[in-house]
């Protein structure tokens, strides 16, 4: 697997040079207990290549200032990171102008933000959101939070067994009272990708904006936030290459400017008396305190090699090996795979047998393959199939078919473990 479209056994063409790339990330050549790590849990978090890890390293070491007020010249070099940063981010989802971009700490910060910052102007008693039975906890709680505080209500746009939307719904489910759609663009479990473009067609044909979840679907292709016409689009740096602790929320200008801040304290304010205080300028308003400003640099820096890669590359080479997954799964008996969608991410989730998922991950562990375990934060997705939770294979750009092969040998060993 060391050359350009080099093919694997099952005629699978590779379009990346994926040994080259491997080398790039210093964890993939990590050995646990005694083999070659097989990291298949990047839905959870992806690995950070070299250039990031350089990137921040460098930052501690040579610019570290606290950003935006100080005058000396650390301060003035890690300010302009910051919004170099900003813009690097504008850039990758096309955002019209860098006051639409918010740093955050991640995807469930910029949903919570959202919910409370739109809802409290624009949600009151009686009113409706609207969110999809597939979400992740963290588009579905602070949504919950919101009516609760709000007495208005939740309504729930369910999918089929196949892990579909009922796109066909929809329009059902919006009254004059509706106020947002939030939506998951990719199911971390399912990894149904979710035709949000024709969601938010049919939210704004009715005046209503939507919240697109995009913490799986911001590395499942090229992102385009104009193109897609979403109000507010949320991801985080550590599910696309970069580090922790670091996500963004995209608004539209003319949302954000009507939202109230949802923290108060340093660099968002303007002017503060006990009287009255006054709000900074988009989009310094929602990031109150000190940013984690060497967590956005490093987010430009994966950014930056992922533009490199390639996106459509990736996406197109991941598409291959989450189909040859599934293919070679399905071929061992009794494998029951959840969420069949015809479009999806490189996303698989299963059950072997009557095999609790927990016993299942824990084998695969210890021979050498992370995979995730449980409900991954979608308790309703859960609940819709009647089980107790599922084994999730995620993969990335950095995997390779052999270690396919080897997650495939590993659920055959489990079988004959359990019998």
């Amino acid at each position: 697997m060391d050359t350009v479209k080099q093919q694997s056994a099952d005629g699978l063409t590779q379009s990346l040079n994926v040994e080259k790339i491997r080398q790039d990330f210093p964890i993939l050549s990590r050995e646990v207990y005694g083999m070659p790590l097989v990291y298949l849990d990047n839905a959870a978090t992806t690995q950070k290549p070299k250039a990031v890890l350089d990137r921040v390293a460098y930052f501690y070491n040579q610019i570290n200032g606290n950003i935006h007020r100080g005058v000396h010249k650390l301060s003035e070099e890690s300010t302009q990171e910051y919004e170099n940063a900003r813009e690097v981010v504008r850039n990758f989802i096309n955002a019209r102008k860098t006051s639409e971009v918010v740093f955050t700490s991640g995807t469930t910060a910029s949903i919570n933000l959202a919910a409370y910052s739109f809802g409290e102007v624009f949600v009151h008693s009686g009113d409706e959101v609207v969110v999809s039975e597939m979400e992740h906890h963290s588009n579905i709680v602070p949504w919950q939070l919101l009516c609760e505080r709000k007495g208005a209500s939740l309504k729930i746009l369910p999918f089929r067994d196949d892990g579909q939307l009922c796109i066909d719904q929809l329009e059902g489910l919006l009254t004059p009272r509706t106020k947002i759609i939030a939506v998951t663009q990719v199911s971390n479990t399912l990894g149904t990708v979710n035709p949000v473009k024709e969601i938010v067609r049919i939210a704004h044909n009715h005046g209503i904006p939507v919240l697109v979840d995009g913490a799986q679907g911001v590395k499942h292709g090229n992102i385009d936030v104009q193109d897609i016409d979403a109000d507010f689009y949320a991801f985080s740096g550590h599910k696309i290459y970069g580090p922790t602790g670091i996500g963004v929320l995209y608004g539209k200008e003319n949302w954000l400017e009507k939202m109230v801040p949802w923290q108060g304290g340093g660099d968002m304010i303007n002017r503060v008396t006990f009287a009255k205080t006054t709000f900074n300028e988009l989009p310094f308003k929602f990031e109150a305190g000190t940013a984690n400003y060497i967590g956005a640099s490093g987010l430009a820096a994966a950014l930056d090699y992922y533009t490199k890669i390639g996106v459509s590359a990736a996406t197109a080479y991941e598409s291959d090996l989450i189909q040859y997954a599934t293919r070679k799964l399905s071929e061992i008996g009794g494998i029951r795979i959840f969420g069949t969608a015809p479009d999806k991410a490189a996303i698989i989730s299963f059950l072997v047998d009557n095999v609790h998922p927990y016993d299942t991950g824990m084998i695969l562990d210890k021979l050498g393959v992370a995979v995730r375990t449980g409900n991954h934060c979608t308790q309703p997705v859960i609940d819709h199939y009647g089980i107790d939770g599922t084994v999730r294979a995620s993969l990335a750009f950095y995997n390779t078919y052999d270690e396919v092969d080897r997650l495939v040998e590993a659920v055959q060993r489990v079988k004959e473990i359990f019998g």
